[in-house]
């Protein structure tokens, strides 16, 4: 086999993916989930780690970040031998990350897929050691809250649980409250799926489902739709047909719909013990032989991008210049957006350094090949100090410019400055000089007063006024009807399309799980925290986007901006919903609305 890494389990990086995290180069994209994306890396000493980056939208939460970090710390206190122990960690940097050891080894979602399930033996000795890092997980004052396949790992020793309570970071805040799920539909528990109740038992449920995978080689509640998937683990019973009779009565507890019906860990392992005719001691050859020889090309780890090699200790040529290789720690990996933006490295051999970012030939950073030595008559620079860094201009021709074309670039500078001057001596003079001033500077704006009645933070918003709001008070929206906030007043009109809508703001109920949600087809949303108050300011500058807000998130007094995309711009604060006695089915809402306050999106 080839010693090359495969290239199915180490992606390369990306054009948006950082080349250092915490002073880890990062070497290859382990995976995407739904709170970041994990890297591959080493530490100093050369053992391999997974590094998550959490996605910027959990950052921005400042709810999300007390969690995380609260989290990770009781995650360090987790030493079990089936877990992946947390080696380090920022949860206060621009982009929070964390550090476990890397397993070599499948994941469950992954070895069922290629080899389907696995014989009896492996499956006891998988849910012994699940059993066992939730021992040591609930001992740390953790519950994982989103245990499934993809987060137990099949080391060649026994299984690792990973991700352990990190979930909850993100669980209620005011993200996953306009609607991003925390936990797997498939795997999560009937109290977890229907109220968002989560304990220990929680993840006892998700340790029957675990079992159940492992031995079926599908979820004991089918695939499909997340609706359809939650709606059969609320209300059916698993379809454990396929199950091997040993574990059905297991299984079948470990599943129960009542929390107080599942047995506890302890006894879980003794079961185990129980059902096997072999003592269960996890080994080598705990696995089938077609899942182990999948352990090798893991581990084969591709190497991070190394460094350029020193220069030659010779007098650079004016086209031989190099920026100094930053100090470790200083490197800022990431650019505004989160991410370096430079082309991520590619692997490269054993022995061969790694590129980075080639200049095409003939740029300043790109050495003339055969030239050495500057050209005749012009002496070579001065070698820099140690630490200092000498910018270069943007473009350089290999070879200095003679004499007279330097006098021209120098008369064409002159030029262009004094342009730019009269340029600027223009803008500052009055009105009265027959020209548009155009918008104040802070300086006058702020000696002759504001001059219009707006508060716009933007360009825009102080060279136009903000729109002056509208309120609208006790409306009430029936269910399969909408409103439009260009329309004045914003009456509820039946939608033409029943179970999504079609307007800025909708009420529906999804009949089948009897979920009323609040949504949006022309825009989006923002569930405002209890500490923010509903504003025009306030919805310009918030970016936890969802387009539907489920009703039993909300309370009277709840606060949602509406953004549409035509441009308007809403608060609307709820107000409750009609009894089940009552002639309909409708929630009561506030809405005060800027219209056009925003530029309208195309399309």
């Amino acid at each position: 086999m080839s010693s090359t890494p495969s290239a199915h389990l180490f992606k390369p990086l990306q054009e948006g993916d950082p080349a250092v995290v915490g002073g880890y180069r990062l070497a290859a994209v382990l995976g995407t989930g739904g709170m970041g994306k994990v890297y591959l890396s080493h530490t100093p000493g050369g053992r391999p780690i997974a590094l998550k980056v959490i996605r910027p939208e959990f950052s921005e939460d400042p709810e999300f970040r007390r969690r995380f970090k609260q989290e990770v710390h009781a995650a360090q206190r987790v030493q079990g031998l089936y877990t992946a122990p947390v080696i380090d960690s920022d949860t206060d940097g621009p982009q929070p990350w964390l550090a476990t050891a890397y397993v070599p080894g499948p994941s469950l979602a992954h070895a069922v897929a290629q080899h389907g399930g696995l014989p009896l033996r492996s499956v006891l000795l998988l849910t012994v050691g699940v059993a066992e890092a939730l021992h040591v997980i609930h001992g740390a004052g953790i519950v994982h809250r989103d245990l499934k396949p993809a987060n137990v790992l099949l080391a060649s020793d026994g299984p690792r649980v990973i991700d352990f309570g990190i979930a909850r970071a993100a669980d209620a805040t005011a993200l996953t409250g306009t609607g991003v799920s925390v936990g797997t539909p498939a795997f999560m528990a009937p109290e977890q799926a229907a109220a968002g109740t989560v304990t220990p038992a929680t993840d006892i449920f998700a340790l029957g489902q675990i079992a159940a995978f492992g031995a079926i080689g599908s979820p004991a509640y089918g695939d499909g739709s997340s609706h359809a998937v939650l709606y059969r683990i609320v209300h059916e019973d698993p379809d454990l047909s396929r199950l091997p009779a040993e574990l059905l009565p297991l299984v079948t507890r470990c599943l129960s719909r009542d929390p107080a019906g599942r047995p506890g860990l302890t006894e879980i392992i003794e079961l185990c013990h129980a059902l096997s005719p072999d003592a269960l001691r996890q080994g080598e050859d705990w696995l089938p032989q077609a899942v182990t020889g999948s352990l090798t090309e893991r581990l084969r780890l591709p190497e991070p991008a190394r460094t350029p090699p020193p220069q030659p200790a010779v007098a650079p040529t004016p086209t031989q210049f190099s920026p100094r290789n930053p100090a470790p720690g200083v490197v800022n990996p990431y650019a505004p957006t989160g991410f370096a933006t430079p082309s991520a490295p590619t692997q490269s051999a054993p022995g061969v350094p790694g590129p980075g970012p080639v200049p095409p030939p003939g740029h300043p950073m790109h050495p003339p090949q055969g030239r050495p030595t500057p050209a005749p008559g012009y002496p070579a620079p001065s070698v820099p100090a140690p630490g200092h860094h000498t910018p270069l201009p943007v473009s350089q021709a290999p070879y200095a410019p003679p004499k007279p074309k330097r006098t021209g670039l120098i008369v064409a500078a002159s030029v262009v400055g004094a342009v730019v001057l009269l340029g600027v001596i223009g803008s500052l003079l009055p009105d009265g000089t027959g020209k548009d001033s155009g918008a104040k500077s802070p300086s006058s704006s702020s000696a002759g007063g504001s001059s219009g009645s707006g508060s716009g933070t933007s360009e825009e918003g102080r060279k136009r006024a903000d729109p002056k709001p509208v309120s609208y008070k006790g409306i009430d929206l029936t269910e399969g009807y909408e409103i439009m906030l260009a329309d004045s007043p914003p009456r509820p009109i039946e939608s033409e399309d029943a179970a999504y809508g079609d307007g800025d703001l909708y009420f529906n109920v999804v009949n089948f799980l009897e979920e009323s949600a609040l949504g949006t087809a022309n825009g989006k949303f923002v569930l405002l925290n209890n500490t923010r108050q509903g504003s025009l300011e306030t919805c310009r500058t918030e970016t936890r986007y969802t387009e539907r807000i489920d009703l039993d998130q909300l309370s009277d007094g709840s606060e949602i901006c509406v953004l549409s995309n035509a441009g308007h711009v809403a608060v609307a604060t709820y107000r409750g919903k009609s009894g089940e006695d009552g002639p309909g089915s409708y929630v009561t809402i506030d809405l005060q609305i800027w219209r056009n306050a925003e530029e309208a999106e195309e399309g």
